[in-house]
């Protein structure tokens, strides 16, 4: 381990031991995150999925930041993605059990907030599974494409806010992993199982749990890169 992973483990650490130990913590979170839903979407988003951005790169590269990678950028654009993620729960939440009931289902009221049955499963299974299938795609390539325009601008926070090359850059998006790794196997595999335990849990930690898995997203991408580097030659 190097001198940086023991202060990140410090920092980790201190921010556990805050809402742990420290009386009234984790109620005033609760309180903000109700009245202020948003705005720590996009905080909780550009933090914790902007330290997973760090910690691919401390997988692949050895380090938490170097030049040109931008991490301002990253964080930015993850707050900018938790905005979206927020509301694509919003959205699926009472999107997708209206459709269950369409179909016949017959759901309790608050079916979410109910003790754990099979039909809550069933809610937050139908809850995931068109989340995943249908917003998470478009978020994971537009995720790319933010990369690519980050790379392309030198990770400078000024030149960010710069048109984006949209069609130059889709064309040369690495569609073998974004394909054939992220979404063939990480979202029927990982994401849809993640997001089901996610609506399985009360309404004030959704998000936040989401915001946990962005750093998981950026470990799969690391060994996902490192595997391909280390693929024999066909």
């Amino acid at each position: 381990m190097k001198r940086d992973d023991y202060f990140v483990l410090m920092g980790i650490g201190a921010v556990a031991a805050l809402f742990g130990i420290v009386p009234g913590v984790l109620k005033a979170y609760i309180s903000f995150n109700a009245g202020h839903g948003m705005i720590t979407s996009f905080i909780k988003f550009a933090v914790l999925a902007g330290f997973g951005e760090s910690l691919a790169l401390r997988i692949s590269k050895g380090v938490y930041n170097r030049p040109g990678f931008g991490l301002p950028c990253r964080v930015l654009v993850w707050g900018f993605i938790g905005l979206l993620i927020k509301i694509s729960f919003v959205l699926f939440a009472a999107g997708a059990p209206a459709v269950l009931t369409y179909l016949g289902v017959k759901l309790p009221p608050q079916v979410l907030k109910a003790d754990l049955t099979f039909l809550k499963l069933l809610t937050a299974f139908s809850i995931s599974s068109s989340m995943n299938l249908i917003f998470a795609p478009v978020f994971m390539t537009l995720h790319k494409i933010t990369d690519e325009h980050i790379h392309r601008t030198g990770g400078s926070l000024k030149r960010f806010f710069t048109p984006i090359e949209f069609g130059d850059i889709i064309i040369h998006l690495d569609w073998e992993v974004l394909w054939n790794f992220v979404f063939k196997k990480t979202i029927p595999f990982f994401w849809i199982p993640a997001h089901t335990i996610v609506f399985l849990l009360p309404d004030d930690f959704r998000i936040l749990a989401a915001a946990l898995l962005g750093i998981v997203l950026g470990v799969l991408l690391a060994f996902a890169n490192l595997s391909k580097k280390t693929a024999p030659a066909a």
